[in-house]
């Protein structure tokens, strides 16, 4: 093999390595994980929440969510008026909205959310210890 297909390929090797996937609008997996999702953000945003997709990722048994929350119909989520600011203390001027991360873990044909936060500041899931499991789902960080 010449000098540029070396560079070629391991230039692209690493990216094959950790080929997620998005699972489909409407499809089980999608619902499923959003659904291992809503009991977390109902308990801080309280109920009813549906969710605005902006990341999805799922590889084998590890899966990664970037979603914003909001209200069905897509009314805004007053983070005021919300349990995790009346009860629990959290200060909105702290948080970046209601955008929520979450790592899971699909055990069976159940999806489990591991790690999350809504209104994170910072970049949570770039913290090596989450790259041995979610790895291939947080390529960029890991």
């Amino acid at each position: 093999m010449n000098r540029a297909g070396l560079l070629l390929a391991f230039t692209l090797l690493p990216q094959l390595a950790h080929a997620w996937s998005e699972p489909a609008r409407g499809s089980a997996e999608r619902r499923a994980m959003m659904d291992a999702l809503r009991p977390h953000a109902e308990w801080l945003l309280d109920a009813p929440v549906e969710f605005v997709v902006g990341e999805l990722r799922v590889q084998g048994n590890s899966g990664m969510a970037m979603v914003s929350p909001q209200r069905p119909g897509g009314g805004a989520i007053n983070l005021a008026r919300t349990p995790m600011v009346l009860r629990d203390g959290a200060d909105p001027d702290h948080m970046d909205g209601t955008d929520m991360q979450a790592l899971l873990t699909r055990q069976g044909k159940t999806w489990v959310v591991v790690h999350w936060t809504i209104g994170a500041t910072d970049v949570w899931w770039a913290d090596p210890q989450y790259c041995g499991k979610w790895g291939s789902v947080i390529p960029e960080v890991c």
